[in-house]
């Protein structure tokens, strides 16, 4: 019987009561489980103290999760976050060198959210703080107050561009995607092909041009309830085959 691919998850760190913790959410780790199905392992957040070399030659594919947390703007080299930001800096010393790496050891990974943005900003891009301020775009954040099955509803239309990556797989040109983060791409990175756009022309999915396999970001949620949703079954599938792929070959 063949093994079922090894996925990693990257973790966030929290403090739980007086102790520090490394979690990964249910819903990432659900989507891989029977979306893609691959054997979830999380990552923790501990940066240098990870022999990326040995982690990466043990795993077929990587999940980037999305948090509450965001990259920390001196890693882009933008301004300074307002007082009560929420970050995350283990994360980042952990998860961008962790991006470069992968790609170029060709092991397939998946960004959601924040991973979308963590992979931006490992290529070299830039991030929009707060892309409601940001120009001409629309507000992306959720209403906190509302139910999650409301939060995590169909909220713009997503527009993916022909011969890339999501095409590939089978999504048709236009469709319905959640809606859920205050921070979005700026400056595209080089060497990333813009995948899919918001109608307000953000860019809310890309691929990484000349990777050995997946390599995907995409700014919405398709870990939620992607068993209802054909497009997010389509996209855990791919991303699920490429892992498999991988551990066939290991």
């Amino acid at each position: 019987m063949p093994r079922l691919p090894l996925i990693g998850v990257t973790a966030c760190t929290r403090q739980i009561g007086l102790h520090p913790f490394h979690i990964a959410g249910d819903k990432y780790l659900r989507a891989l489980a029977e979306g893609a199905g691959g054997l979830p392992l999380i990552i923790p957040a501990l940066g240098e103290l990870i022999d990326q070399q040995a982690l990466l030659e043990r795993l077929d594919g990587l999940l980037f999760t999305g948090s509450p947390s965001n990259v920390e703007p001196h890693h882009y080299q933008g301004a300074a976050s307002e007082p009560g930001s929420h970050h995350d800096p283990a994360r980042d010393r952990t998860t961008l060198p962790l991006i470069r790496a992968a790609v170029a050891a060709g092991v397939p990974l998946l960004g959601i959210c924040r991973g979308f943005q963590e992979m931006n900003v490992a290529f070299g891009g830039s991030l929009h703080q707060k892309v409601h301020e940001a120009g001409p775009y629309a507000d992306h954040r959720e209403v906190q107050d509302e139910a999650l099955e409301v939060q995590y509803g169909p909220r713009h239309a997503l527009y993916i561009q022909p011969g890339g990556l999501l095409a590939g797989i089978g999504l048709p040109r236009q469709i319905e995607v959640n809606s859920l983060h205050g921070q979005g791409v700026e400056r595209l990175a080089p060497g990333l092909r813009m995948e899919g756009l918001a109608p307000d022309g953000l860019i809310e999915a890309f691929s990484v041009v000349g990777a050995k396999t997946f390599a995907l970001g995409v700014q919405w949620h398709p870990e939620w309830q992607f068993h209802s949703n054909p497009h997010s079954r389509t996209l855990f599938q791919a991303f699920g085959d490429a892992c498999r792929r991988r551990a066939e070959r290991l």
